[in-house]
């Protein structure tokens, strides 16, 4: 954690009148490029991206918890800085074949239609198990996670 985002949080349970609260996770949406953290970050900042999804399986792999409602998470540009603070809204596990129009255009990403985001997802997602020994199918499960902004640096 760097002491930016760490003062970015800070700044704004101040704002809030929020108690202290241990400074959420910031990480970047992507691949981890800076490219795509750029790009993707810069989608929530101007309002156009307002869900994201993981595979279920990584989670476990990565040790890492599920989303909840309510959470908050800080999300860092290319260049790790922060950029937003997010709350989550709603999470649904789905089969990626059930992935809805709606939850596609809610990404925010490319045309917003729902042939790009099942075309760009399948190729992220065959990538990214790869480097676990795991196999994409169309039946992978979701962890479909919508979120609203509370704070832009």
């Amino acid at each position: 954690m760097t002491v930016s985002t760490s003062l970015f949080w800070q700044s704004y349970i101040r704002e809030n009148n929020m108690p202290e609260i241990a400074v959420p996770e910031a990480w970047q949406f992507g691949d981890g490029t800076k490219a795509m953290g750029d790009e993707l970050s810069a989608l929530v900042v101007a309002g156009r991206k307002t869900a994201t999804c993981s595979a279920y399986e990584l989670y476990a792999l990565e040790g890492e918890r599920l989303p909840v409602v309510g959470q908050f998470d800080i999300v860092l540009n290319g260049d790790d800085e922060p950029v937003a603070i997010i709350e989550t809204t709603k999470v649904e596990v789905k089969k990626m074949s059930d992935v809805t129009p709606e939850f596609s255009y809610a990404e925010g990403e490319g045309d917003l239609t729902h042939g790009y985001w099942y075309r760009v997802h399948e190729q992220f997602f065959t990538i990214l198990l790869h480097h676990y020994n795991r196999p994409f199918s169309a039946d992978i499960l979701l962890i479909c996670q919508y979120f609203k902004v509370v704070k832009i640096a």
